[in-house]
């Protein structure tokens, strides 16, 4: 069911909207940053997405808060494995998910690692 959810990184200096239908299904992906920032995220496109505060606590690397290292979204542009540009948001950084919902949703995993992006990765487990 599509929501409106409110999300922010961990000092609250970003915070942002989104409307999101979580039973649609969200990402892992086994990349080195995705690895090491346990990244679960979920695709919106941009008419879904609405930074509410924190614009200047960005850092470069888009998503990323510049107080508390906190990566709560990423704009992702093309080219891309949509082909239009579209939000990744962290499902970690999300107020109020249903967990039940957030559960029985199908999880597509990517093979960022490799370039593969249309394969699942051998081993998913550590995602």
């Amino acid at each position: 069911m599509l929501r409106t959810y409110s999300g922010s990184c961990h000092c609250g200096a970003i915070r942002f909207e989104t409307e999101l239908d979580i039973s649609a299904g969200t990402g892992k992906c086994n990349c080195s940053i995705c690895t090491k920032m346990r990244l679960w995220s979920a695709r919106v496109k941009p008419e879904a997405f609405r930074l509410v505060a924190g614009e200047g606590e960005l850092t470069d690397f888009q998503g990323i808060c510049k107080r508390c290292g906190i990566h709560p979204f990423e704009r992702i542009e093309v080219p891309n494995m949509t082909g239009s540009p579209y939000y990744s948001i962290s499902i970690a950084c999300l107020d109020a998910v249903d967990i039940d919902e957030l559960m029985s949703a199908p999880v597509t995993y990517y093979d960022g690692r490799n370039d593969n992006w249309a394969e699942r990765p051998s081993e998913v487990r550590h995602l």
